[in-house]
């Protein structure tokens, strides 16, 4: 158990089967030897004879396996790695998007300036296992997803999942799930049938959850090519490591359901962990709602829409690229003058499907593209230009393990990005649940109707300004929402929130 668990609180929250701390901790019943989720129905277990883990990786690497019943491998994740900066956080956020896959521990420690000793250190410290176990862990988990949701054979499977050898693989499921890889194919509770190519992931949130009010938003900002929207579900290519994919979001009783068509199935957890971000899955809006509802100038909007998310990127170089772009025009200009670098620079799917065509261009491609003919101000083409190029040259770092600080810092030294562009980057493209966006006019015109000022968001609504600002977007732009707004509150609506 790590020492920021405390037992008594954790053990309230498992006897009262309290769903808002799925995913904060695992209980771990030493008589039984399974780890739950806080919510489990199963009966509830003397105190004496449980332990509290971080993750499941903790549990895992402690004996435990996962329990059948509920399914303790796939809870939202814990809010704490998007709203935390330190090194472990960023670890985290590194590791669901499958670094260690991808280049090893030694990769993930260089990526966040560490040694790999000093890293294991900063990691065992605080959730008692190290990058590997974390890792495993999630392949762990990708296996379950593609043993009950597709029919690809078994030993496709173990090398998806990011796993080395067969045997491995049979070894880690036989002590996570207590059960074999077979038998976990042969139940599949609840696998949805797709067409052939695809597979088909529940993504669970936290309550309460507007899933149709995220996908609005979502949809009202969508690029032809890229993106699509049919007033229910939201589509989009995703730039993935092996290859671009499509997801296609759709609302489901309480969570979305993510129907993939990846290049490689490798990229699943990739896949699953950026339509998490871009969702606002993780976030934690007991937590958020009880700070800005005790504000009084926000309280009818947080009571009016409870659980309100920030719908993000799921490629922060994207949304900083989208957000130059989108300077000073209309929401519906941005769209347009993103659909036109689409062709110049970015990469063309293998089949169209539907109106999607191409992923969204890398910044080397972007920093070579004559981009002439996009309909861009010399001033906005030469921002874009150098914004590429120091993403190329690594100058400018937006993937999901930068430090939050040091990226806004670079992204100022970019000719042409000012604050609120900075800001919206941090936002929109890293998740930083704490951003405030300096001159944005709809906020301001939300501010002075609710008669509070910067100066509020600045102290009042931390740590979770981010939330304040689209409760104030909705203010001034309601039909980018589904929820309305409590009387007598006015609508603003000449107004596009950005």
């Amino acid at each position: 158990m790590t020492a920021s668990l405390e037992h008594e609180r954790c053990y309230r929250a498992v006897a009262s089967r309290d769903a808002r701390f799925d995913g904060w901790f695992f209980t771990a019943v030493r008589t039984t030897r399974i780890y739950c989720r806080p919510s489990c129905p199963a009966r509830t277990p003397l105190a004496a004879n449980v332990s509290f883990f971080a993750t499941a990786a903790g549990a895992q690497s402690a004996g435990y396996r996962a329990c059948r019943r509920c399914r303790p491998d796939a809870v939202p994740g814990s809010p704490e790695w998007d709203a935390r900066a330190d090194v472990v956080a960023r670890a985290m956020r590194l590791i669901a998007d499958g670094e260690v896959e991808r280049s090893g521990v030694p990769g993930l420690a260089a990526r966040l300036g560490y040694s790999e000793r000093q890293l294991h250190r900063h990691l065992v410290g605080e959730l008692g296992v190290g990058a590997l176990a974390l890792a495993r862990a999630q392949r762990a988990q990708t296996a379950r997803v593609l043993l009950e949701t597709t029919a690809i054979p078994v030993a496709d499977v173990a090398f998806a999942a990011g796993f080395a050898s067969i045997r491995q693989f049979n070894d880690t499921v036989r002590e996570v799930f207590a059960t074999t890889p077979t038998d976990l194919r042969r139940r599949r509770p609840g696998a949805e049938a797709g067409a052939p190519g695809e597979l088909t992931v529940r993504l669970a949130a936290r309550p309460p959850f507007d899933a149709a009010e995220v996908l609005l938003f979502l949809g009202a900002h969508a690029v032809p090519g890229l993106e699509e929207w049919d007033g229910t579900t939201f589509s989009r290519v995703l730039d993935l490591p092996h290859g671009p994919a499509v997801v296609h979001l759709s609302p489901a009783d309480g969570a979305v359901t993510a129907r993939l068509r990846l290049a490689q199935l490798r990229d699943l957890g990739a896949a699953v962990a950026r339509c998490r971000r871009l969702l606002d899955l993780d976030a934690d809006p007991t937590a958020v709602d009880d700070v800005l509802g005790a504000d009084p100038a926000l309280a009818p909007l947080v009571a009016a829409a409870p659980g309100r998310r920030v719908p993000a990127s799921p490629d922060a170089a994207e949304c900083a690229v989208r957000a130059v772009l989108g300077q000073q025009v209309s929401v519906a200009g941005a769209r347009t003058l993103t659909a036109r670098l689409l062709p110049l620079a970015g990469a063309p799917l293998p089949d169209p499907v539907g109106t999607l065509t191409h992923a969204f261009p890398r910044p080397e491609a972007l920093a070579g593209a004559d981009l002439s003919a996009v309909g861009l101000t010399g001033a906005r083409r030469r921002t874009v230009t150098a914004l590429a190029t120091a993403l190329t040259a690594g100058d400018v770092v937006l993937d999901p393990g930068a430090d939050r600080e040091e990226a806004a810092r670079s992204l100022l030294a970019v000719p042409g990005i000012g604050p609120w562009t900075a800001a919206l980057v941090g936002l929109r493209g890293l998740a930083d649940p704490d951003v405030w966006l300096p001159g944005d006019l709809a906020l301001r015109r939300s501010l002075a109707t609710l008669g509070s000022s910067d100066a509020d968001a600045a102290v009042r609504w931390r740590p979770w300004r981010s939330y304040a600002v689209l409760h104030l977007w909705a203010l001034a732009v309601p039909s980018l929402f589904t929820r309305p707004l409590p009387p007598p509150l006015p609508d603003l609506t000449d107004r596009s929130a950005s």
